[in-house]
């Protein structure tokens, strides 16, 4: 990856909150913004705790169909 390219991501992530970069003579030093975060953690908590529940009750039907005899042969 070229440098330019890197410093472009670096200006998107800076615009957006998620980092915060600070430049001290020729050195720029990055740090990431953990309160930007929290949003994003929240958003995947709440679709893994949907997914767990659809997931659990696909398992149950999966585990209901499985246990009733096979309907005229063969599987």
């Amino acid at each position: 990856m070229s440098l330019p390219a890197v410093v472009q991501h670096l200006q998107v992530l800076e615009t957006s909150g998620l980092v915060r970069s600070e430049k001290i003579g020729r050195v720029r030093t990055c740090r990431i913004e953990p309160a930007a975060l929290r949003p994003v953690e929240q958003w995947i908590s709440a679709r893994r705790s949907s997914w767990e529940r659809r997931l659990d009750r696909l398992g149950d039907y999966l585990a209901e169909s499985d246990d009733e005899p096979s309907r005229g042969g063969r599987r």
